[in-house]
């Protein structure tokens, strides 16, 4: 039986997908969390879960710094980017991160059955409107290099860098994970090994090149809203 994670905060587009997923996996357990933490909770609660349906700018989601995290430390889910944002230059962005398929919000609900029954059988999705476009958007040589050095981290490491990038000091990450100080302190210095990096500064940087704007806050002038 399939497991599904819909990730999103808007309660009637997770009733969307809902009704995607059970039209297009009968039988099928749905789970629906709102915020990046929640994501990060049920996964970890249930490794059982086989798709997420992600939104690129949920609460805690700054772009693809949540989809990071879902294949650091969760490397047997596989992960569908949902966003307003069709752009196929962030489309490739998010395949070349890992993303197993990217459904615009503005895909009917056949697309949605569509894209779950694909990535369920091991297949990557995009809608058929993207996948000229896609195809020739080249991939970026940083975001290939900054794929790779974030993929060289441990779950743990990985969960490290994230409260480094949020601000918190030694103490407060042990505190948050339940681990000693100096263990903390080694995955720092991993972090900062495999990242390339000197400090932690530098090491949040690095997450901070995941962010993207969110189409549904600018502006009709195109400012940020």
């Amino acid at each position: 039986m399939s497991s599904l994670l819909i990730a999103d905060d808007h309660p009637l587009f997770r009733a969307a997908l809902r009704q995607a997923a059970t039209d297009a996996v009968p039988g099928a357990v749905v789970r629906e969390a709102d915020t990046l933490d929640a994501v990060l909770a049920a996964l970890d609660a249930d490794p059982g879960i086989d798709l997420v349906l992600l939104d690129l700018h949920m609460p805690g989601n700054h772009g693809l710094a949540g989809l990071a995290a879902i294949r650091a430390q969760f490397p047997g889910v596989a992960v569908v980017v949902v966003s307003a944002n069709d752009d196929p230059r962030v489309v490739r962005r998010a395949l070349d991160h890992g993303a197993a398929g990217y459904l615009p919000k503005s895909a009917g609900l056949d697309e949605l059955r569509d894209a779950i029954r694909a990535v369920l059988a091991c297949e990557q999705w995009l809608p058929p409107a993207l996948r000229g476009t896609v195809a020739r958007t080249e991939s970026s040589r940083a975001d290939a290099d900054l794929a790779a050095r974030l993929a060289s981290l441990s779950p743990q490491q990985f969960r490290v860098l994230t409260l480094v990038a949020q601000g918190l000091l030694n103490k407060q990450i042990a505190d948050r994970l339940d681990v000693q100080e100096r263990t903390v302190k080694a995955h720092l210095s991993a972090i900062f090994e495999r990242l390339g990096v000197r400090n932690r500064t530098q090491a949040g940087v690095v997450l901070r090149e995941l962010e993207l704007s969110d189409p549904s806050r600018q502006m009709p002038d195109g400012t940020p809203g």
